[in-house]
């Protein structure tokens, strides 16, 4: 009796393992079956007014900016103006002493005057030899005189003719040292050339300087215009060529967070600068200078900033979130997808190259999603054009980017959540 009890008992609990493990199993099963939804938020494909900005950043500079450095050298012995200081264009603004100099062209106005005496010797000696040949061609045409004088005479008048001409070459080589001379007492004054500001000055009085014709001399000072500033800016390679003379900016200087200045591009570099060459740092950029055009602001040399400058703007354009385009591999039909992948397993071995990607996004439809190819246009820094791809009023997938990038494909089951979206950026907008 007590046998029949256990094995009663033994049997209900090998049932009651049977039946959970049957009911994982079919829970496995249909869990496996059941079609994988993504949450997405979705925005209406609309018309909007788009404006393409390159942004880029940079320095305060003047438009003129004139370096003030010694041609000749010597002790500083005049230095009448300060760092910030307005100065006119002619004004002096340094003073090399000039002794030496001055001695020169006292040297040389005496090789000129002694070069003069001798010009005028020889030119006596000219005229001399030019009396004595022409008395002597008389003479020997009425055969007076023997050939021998009359070569003698003529011999003397060529001599004196080179010995003039070489006094005159001296003459006009003293005269161009005493030029020379004077150029290098010149400029031991230094004078403004332009109306502005003494924005840096580098050299004390008293200190001595080298100059020279051939090499750049020693930094004195810089003089800018501060009346007409720009904003120097680094654009990269990619988005120069998106540039043009003309191209209107808002530019915002640190220095006055609250305050948009604007400008206009007047320059763009034709040849780049690369830095970090060869190495994965390596960017090459164009120097592009943009005219600030508002003058009631005290701006300063150096000071940081950062241009928005508007390439191009389009009205009433179709536009969707930017993050809505993203890259997907074409569909094909079936009777392609073989021969893709034979394409794919030669890409692997180095004898062609991976299948091109498109750029599409994802229309939500009936709780499903289809991957559309576009052609996009130009982009702000929210919206996109779309050129073609989509009509006005579609619902296009615009989060999360997770879901955009690497989960959706195309038929994928969707749930649109856009209110639980605008109640999260509510709520952050609320905590700000």
């Amino acid at each position: 009796m007590a046998n029949n009890k256990k094995s009663k008992k033994k049997l209900f609990i090998f049932s009651g393992i049977g039946v959970v493990v049957l009911i994982l199993v079919l829970v496995v099963l249909l869990g496996s079956k059941r079609e994988n939804i993504i949450s997405v938020q979705t925005e209406k494909v609309s018309r909007r007014t788009i404006t393409q900005v390159v942004t880029a950043s940079g320095q305060i500079e003047p438009e003129t900016t004139v370096k003030i450095n010694a041609e000749v050298s010597g002790e500083i012995v005049a230095l009448p103006v300060k760092e910030g200081e307005k100065i006119h264009k002619g004004e002096l603004l340094v003073r090399i002493k000039p002794d030496q100099y001055q001695a020169q062209v006292d040297q040389a106005q005496a090789a000129l005057s002694s070069a003069k005496a001798a010009l005028a010797l020889q030119s006596a000696n000219l005229e001399k030899a030019r009396t004595e040949f022409n008395r002597g061609k008389d003479l020997y045409a009425k055969k007076l005189i023997s050939d021998q004088d009359y070569i003698a005479s003529k011999t003397s008048l060529d001599v004196a003719k080179a010995q003039y001409q070489s006094a005159q070459a001296g003459v006009d080589q003293a005269e161009a040292s005493l030029k020379q001379s004077k150029e290098a007492l010149y400029k031991t004054a230094i004078y403004s050339p332009i109306d502005g500001v003494v924005s840096q000055l580098i050299s004390e009085l008293g200190e001595r300087v080298s100059g020279s014709s051939f090499t750049q001399g020693t930094q004195i000072m810089t003089v800018a215009d501060l009346s007409r500033m720009e904003a120097q800016v680094n654009v990269g390679e990619n988005d120069v060529v998106l540039l043009a003379i003309g191209d209107t900016s808002l530019i915002d200087v640190d220095a006055y967070p609250s305050r948009k200045l604007k400008g206009i591009v007047y320059e763009i570099a034709t040849t780049g600068t690369t830095t970090g060459a060869g190495t994965q740092d390596e960017v090459t950029n164009f120097l592009v200078k943009v005219r600030i055009l508002d003058k009631d602001i005290d701006l300063h040399p150096g000071m940081s900033m950062t241009a928005d400058i508007q390439t191009e703007t389009k009205n009433n354009v179709l536009a969707v979130p930017i993050q809505s385009v993203t890259a997907r591999t074409p569909k094909m039909p079936e009777n392609g997808k073989q021969q893709a992948a034979k394409n794919a397993a030669k890409s692997e071995n180095g004898n062609m190259t991976p299948e091109k990607q498109e750029e599409v996004v994802f229309v939500a439809e009936n709780g499903k999603v289809k991957q559309v190819p576009v052609k996009r246009g130009i982009s702000n820094d929210s919206y996109t054009e779309i050129v073609s791809g989509v009509k006005e009023g579609m619902e296009v997938v615009s989060g999360s980017y997770k879901a955009i990038n690497r989960d959706l494909e195309d038929g994928a089951a969707v749930r649109i959540e856009n209110n639980a979206k605008k109640f999260g950026m509510a709520a952050k907008e609320t905590s700000n």
